[in-house]
């Protein structure tokens, strides 16, 4: 055993994870290896180390069900007459006999009740079930019935003897539990594990340490941690399992909460930041002179939130938010030459180079009448142009740099770096961000910025350690946009209405889906629609551009250059212009295989209009047969404009993992707590971690010890992302 970090708190074993010491656990018995409970031995240990990471007893009690079934009632065998749902039956095993050939083992038992006879039938792990039942003895018997030449049997049925079922005990609602096929093999299914954790749970009454405080059981009105942990592998009733459960997701989303909360008291309390002490005369010149429009009352709010954060000498990590054109960028620019003015430089690191071209070109042109030098860096800058901009970086003679991941790059290096902004940050992975940090002696102060509208929870849970501010509020004269689904049947109609804006004067983006996993066929799909848009709108009375993944960057630019001009009126792209494209001029915007997008793409594809002072238009075009998830996501886009609602309805769809990413956010994953369903358990679990270490910073009273020790146990081995996430 060997001493690593927080040594004197707890010990970390060669293979790199880590437990409390005995004399804090309290319970021994807990850090047994599994192969010692009854059931399991050396080869089942093996394998749930292998497959589920179980090495001690304490591992398999957090392996826990995914849903309990009600077993509560018993059907006769006559009443099946469908094969689709599950039946438990009670009757008893009168016949066991070998199927099959060589190559294909079967294992059939016959079940009888008084109403008549079933057989149940193995193909797997055959062995092993024929020496676990008896012929004669009573079984409750737990499977989906199938037809099989004209009757029914139960494949790989649960199977438990009447003196040891659930079901007759009176416990009705039996766990589920995830597992693999080496498992099942080794007779661990649902069934299997389940049987070795009721061998466990009488072992471990009184041995179990509870670390959440006394008074907080008392106020919360929560069961201890024991109880929740039995009651949660054998619940007694339904109403014990919801505030066992309840519980174990509060205790996991408070410890979450705790982190989070720790390391932003951290980072605005005890780390030094840059000064931008003065409101200088560039600021000011830009503001009064350069701006060619009002600022609305949402950029001010955070113009003045990001000023307070910059002033007082601690460290900045904010996250902005704000729908697609919102003004999130010039509220960047407007950060950055609030460095500039105090003598510092400004990064903007974008996710892709048409953005970062973009907002080159943008900024360029606001700051032509100051004298702030700017560059572009990205993977098409030349060798030679690189080598300018990395000695105007060293010398400060560079004031503010723009690009994409190339700014992460070693040999980017700034005399003084003040304030990093990261756009679209979702794109990036945590360490390509985390390489900003390096790139100054005193860390830069950090703006996040999203046009990804994330629900509160979420906010809440993967960015609580960052201080966060909206923009809620659009610039005046923009319109709703009109959004329609419409199917492959109304093609026509949808080209003739394309052709009636065109002849207004306006352009229009046709995009398609571009799926990794099936590029090919994608391919084929985009370039079939450019070539029938072509004959639909044919030249020289008509022009469209085309732009995909496929193409050069110079090729990319160039039609894009050629349609942001009006030189084209209709782009036909794949998703490369979800972000970025900013042309006021287009009204109308047609998402082709509408259903194959996520409603955050489909979001952000739709804000690429709208941006002018004229009606604009969102076609959502699918085929007539629409799945339950894609009919909500279009039903959605067609009911609101608002980012923040459809995030909502994002997250209740594909659940925090998939919207965010979380591999990409250095947090701990969790097992039991869902930040889409238990809402006001957040909540309150944000709200306890802030009271408690409001009272309590350092976590040192008495009643806060094993919290303490918990929260430590987080830390070890894993990166500390937070500051640049």
């Amino acid at each position: 055993m060997e001493c690593g970090l927080y040594d004197r708190i707890f010990f970390r074993l060669k293979d790199g994870s880590a437990f409390l010491p005995l004399s804090l656990m309290q319970s021994p018995i807990l850090e047994n290896s599994i192969e010692f409970l009854k059931g399991v031995g050396p080869l089942r240990a093996a394998t749930l180390k292998s497959e589920l990471g179980v090495r001690v007893f304490v591992d398999l009690l957090f392996h826990l069900p995914f849903r309990y079934v009600d077993r509560s009632k018993i059907q006769k065998i006559s009443e099946i007459n469908s094969d689709a749902v599950f039946f438990q039956l009670k009757g008893k095993i009168i016949r066991v006999q070998d199927s099959g050939n060589a190559k294909v083992k079967r294992l059939v038992a016959t079940l009888e009740d008084e109403s008549g006879t079933i057989d149940l039938v193995w193909f797997k792990g055959v062995q092993w079930v024929k020496t676990s039942i008896k012929q004669d003895e009573t079984y409750i018997v737990f499977g989906k019935p199938t037809r099989y030449k004209g009757s029914f049997n139960i494949p790989h049925p649960e199977l438990e003897p009447i003196e040891k079922s659930r079901t007759t005990m009176g416990i009705a609602l039996s766990p589920v539990y995830s597992t693999t096929e080496k498992l099942s093999a080794k007779g661990l299914n649902s069934k299997g594990l389940e049987r070795i954790i009721q061998n466990l749970l009488p072992m471990i009454k009184g041995q179990m340490p509870e670390i959440l405080p006394e008074y907080l059981l008392h106020k919360l009105k929560i069961p201890g941690r024991e109880e929740a942990i039995i009651q949660v592998h054998a619940p007694q009733d339904p109403e014990k399992l919801e505030r066992a459960l309840k519980r174990l997701r509060f205790e996991e989303l408070l410890f979450l909460q705790l982190l989070l909360v720790k390391k932003k008291m951290d980072t605005t309390s005890k780390m030094q930041g840059v000064s931008f002490s003065q409101v200088g005369d560039l600021f000011n010149r830009f503001y009064k002179d350069c701006l060619p429009f009002d600022l609305t009352g949402a950029q001010k709010r955070v113009l003045k939130e990001i000023r307070a954060d910059v002033l007082n000498g601690a460290h900045m990590n904010r996250l902005i938010q704000g729908d697609v054109g919102s003004g999130k960028t010039i509220v960047a620019l407007l950060t950055a030459i609030l460095a500039i003015d105090n003598g510092y430089q400004a990064c903007i690191m974008a996710p892709t180079e048409i953005l970062a071209n973009q907002h080159f070109e943008s900024m360029s042109d606001l700051l032509k009448e100051l004298p702030i030098k700017l560059a572009l860096l990205t993977g098409s800058t030349k060798t030679a142009k690189r080598r300018i901009i990395h000695e105007g970086l060293l010398t400060g003679e560079l004031n503010l740099l723009i690009g994409t991941h190339a700014l992460i790059e070693p040999a980017v290096q700034f005399k003084s770096l003040g304030i990093a902004v990261i756009d679209e940050q979702h794109r990036f992975g945590v360490a390509q961000r985390a390489s900003l940090w390096k790139k100054a002696k005193l860390p830069p102060h950090v703006l996040v910025m999203t046009a990804t509208p994330i629900p509160r929870t979420l906010a809440m849970t993967y960015y609580g350690d960052l201080d966060v501010s909206v923009i809620d509020e659009l610039p005046p004269g923009r319109k709703p946009i009109q959004t329609v689904h419409r199917t492959d049947a109304a093609r026509a109609e949808v080209f003739g209405f394309m052709e009636k804006e065109i002849e207004k004067g306006r352009q229009i983006y046709v995009v398609y889906p571009l799926i990794e996993t099936s590029e090919a066929m994608d391919y084929k799909d985009l370039m079939d629609g450019y070539e029938s848009i072509c004959r639909r709108f044919p030249r020289p009375q008509f022009q469209v551009s085309i732009v995909h993944g496929k193409m050069k960057s110079e090729a990319k630019e160039f039609e894009m250059a050629r349609f942001v001009r009006g030189e084209t009126q209709i782009m036909v792209a794949t998703t490369v212009i979800e972000v970025g494209v900013n042309v006021p001029n287009a009204s109308v915007m047609v998402i082709e295989s509408a259903e194959r997008f996520g409603l955050s793409q489909l979001h952000q594809l739709r804000g690429r209009v709208g941006r002018g002072a004229e009606k604009s238009y969102c076609i959502l075009m699918s085929n007539d047969k629409l799945g339950e998830d894609a009919r909500t996501r279009i039903q959605t886009m067609i009911r609101t404009n608002d980012g923040f609602e459809i995030a909502e309805v994002d997250l209740e769809l594909r659940g925090p993992g998939d919207l965010l990413g979380t591999q990409q956010s250095g947090l701990p994953e969790m097992k039991i707590a869902d930040v889409a369903r238990d809402k006001d358990i957040l909540k309150a679990a944000r709200d306890i971690a802030q009271m408690m270490l409001d009272s309590d910073p350092d976590l040192s009273k008495p009643e806060h010890e094993r919290v303490r020790i918990e929260l430590k146990k987080m830390l070890v081995s894993r990166p500390n992302w937070s500051r640049i996430s």
